[in-house]
């Protein structure tokens, strides 16, 4: 923590010097209230006689000092919310920096519900836990050696008692604080779950309400709040108990003083000013001891919370970049060789000695049974995971030998699950390429087959397109990251079922319009029907993760069974005889 701490570590010092002016001034008060009620008032050393000047003298005094020390308490706040509020700033950018190079595999084992209470909530505590140390540690340690100081100044015989009910107090504080701490691991973890329940049911709503499962997600989401309200209990049953354990320890001390006190007024030795600034010292020290007991409790906190951030900041990505970023002879060119890949944490191969070439500026289609391996195969030319087996080639070189951002700019992908953010059509488009210019977002939504249903919206390509794409139909949604995959103009083009939702028409004008536009590009069509893909230029069918066969439509049909099969089913016996 601490490479977070030091640049702003100047603020942290101003806070504790005017941390500690603030308490100085608290500490002096007793004191001098003790003076002007035995010198002023009763006229002690006086002859009984009460002195209106050290009144008003030392009354001046007093409001002097609270008034520096309401000060020095403002700077202080000003100054510890500068350094708390930077040092969470800074974690938090680092931590969504870190999450951003995150492998799928990495945040599958996080999981988004983690992610989110870790950049938010347990990020917050550590924020707060600076804060409160910079500002409790000071005023707390001042306000409870202080006032034991200040009593022995007052009466050696008050110091004593003061100091023989301290272990007592620190005992209790200790033992409290060692039941509580393991609960604070346990309450983020809850948390955890909470926040991904909420992620799954608010994505998934449609199907919730689809499938009238909503009573149930209500019972699920009941009884992980409860667990965390249990825990949050249990941590309030502890120091709901401690608080009046020290209250009524510190009012056994006053007991004891006013007890010691009123033997110290009859033999001489003690005076009621001094009395009444012992209680007050007293108070002042429960008071330290009781922002103790939260402080500690906040520290405790955020030491767990900075357990789990510093996980994800301790994480590195599990795909290394390459140095490879340059220039190469060839362009769009893909090689599987002898590809196999099997997901992290499986056994199970999913693809199994793929060898396959394909040539630049070709169009090839991926067809299969469902789990055949097709969307997996396509996720190994950007780098999404690496082969357990053989090697992908890009333009001749390993993948794993680029630098990632350098490899994604030469691909552009369209995916089934089109994920559409809460902007502007123009803008969700624009992700594709930024610098794109308006008119070259509108051509791409021309190639995509969207620009109709664009341009008849009442605010076109300014309409704003409502969180996930809600706004909007299947079809809508996947044309716009159609035309997001077209605007990049890439050597590489893969659209991965991207176009389930459209209908056979829509499809066909959109190749045509796509192999018009970027007739140098290598494209590679994942789809379940033989309309989208009998144009190919090749037809690669897989089973069980291998390559069954590859050819044409009409080689294929003369020469592979299960791709007859596949034809015979969509389009029917007669056209096949036919």
């Amino acid at each position: 923590m601490w490479k977070y701490i030091r640049p702003y570590l100047h603020f942290a010092v101003l806070a504790g010097l005017f941390m500690f002016g603030e308490v100085t001034m608290d500490l002096l008060q007793p004191e001098i209230m003790s003076r002007i009620v035995d010198e002023g008032v009763l006229g002690v050393g006086n002859g009984g006689v009460g002195s209106l000047q050290v009144i008003w003298t030392l009354g001046l005094r007093m409001i002097v000092l609270v008034l520096f020390g309401g000060l020095c308490g403002s700077l202080n706040n000003v100054f510890v919310h500068m350094s708390g509020q930077n040092v969470g700033n800074e974690i938090r950018k680092d931590a969504f920096r870190n999450i951003m190079c995150f492998s799928f595999p990495q945040m599958d084992r996080f999981g988004t519900g983690s992610l989110v209470t870790r950049v938010t909530n347990d990020i917050t505590q550590v924020q707060n836990f600076v804060s409160q140390f910079v500002r409790g540690m000071i005023r707390t340690s001042m306000l409870m050696f202080g006032s034991i100081f200040f009593m022995f100044r007052l009466n050696t015989q008050f110091g004593l008692i003061v100091l023989c009910a301290f272990p007592l107090i620190v005992g209790c504080l200790a033992f409290c604080l060692h039941r509580a701490n393991p609960l604070f691991t346990r309450l983020q973890a809850q948390l955890d779950r909470i926040n991904a329940i909420m992620q799954e049911d608010v994505s998934g709503i449609r199907i919730i309400k689809a499938c009238v499962r909503e009573v149930y997600e209500k019972l699920r989401f009941g009884r992980a709040n409860d667990e965390l309200i249990r825990t949050q209990l249990q941590v309030l049953v502890i120091f709901a108990f401690m608080n009046p354990i020290m209250n009524a320890l510190m009012y056994v001390v006053v007991a004891v003083i006013l007890r010691a006190g009123a033997y110290g007024v009859v033999a001489g030795t003690a005076t009621p000013g001094t009395i009444m600034a012992a209680i007050t010292y007293t108070t002042q020290l429960l008071n330290g001891i009781l922002m103790l007991v939260m402080l500690f409790q906040n520290i405790s906190r955020g030491i767990a919370s900075w357990k789990r951030v510093r996980e994800l900041l301790e994480s590195e990505p599990e795909l290394k970049d390459g140095g490879f970023s340059g220039e190469t002879e060839k362009h769009g060119e893909i090689e599987f060789r002898d590809v196999s890949f099997a997901y992290p944490g499986s056994q199970e191969q999913v693809l199994r000695h793929i060898s396959l070439t394909i040539r630049s500026g070709e169009t090839v289609a991926i067809m299969g049974a469902t789990g055949c391996g097709k969307s997996t195969l396509v996720n190994l030319i950007p780098r999404f995971y690496d082969v357990t087996g053989g090697a992908v080639l890009v333009d001749g070189v390993d993948v794993r030998d680029y630098d990632q951002q350098a490899l994604r700019s030469r691909i552009a992908i369209a995916l089934q699950k089109s994920e559409l953010f809460s902007q502007t059509i123009r803008e969700n488009i624009a992700w594709g390429a930024p610098e794109g210019t308006g008119e070259a977002v509108e051509a791409a939504a021309r190639v995509a087959q969207a620009d109709g249903f664009i341009s008849r919206t009442p605010e076109g390509y300014d309409t704003l397109v409502a969180e996930r794409g809600m706004s909007l139909s299947g079809g809508q949604k996947q044309r716009i990251s159609i035309a997001r995959a077209v605007l990049r103009g890439a050597e590489i083009m893969i659209f991965d079922d991207s176009t389930s939702a459209l209908d056979l028409k829509t499809e066909a004008n959109l190749y045509d319009a796509l192999k018009q536009a970027h007739p140098g590009s290598t494209k590679i069509i994942i789809a379940q029907r033989i309309a989208s893909v009998r144009r190919a230029d090749r037809i690669v069918v897989l089973e069980n993760g291998s390559v069954a066969a590859c050819g044409t439509h009409e080689e294929l049909l003369r020469s592979c069974a299960s791709y007859r099969d596949i034809y015979d089913s969509q389009m029917g016996e007669e056209e096949n005889h036919g």
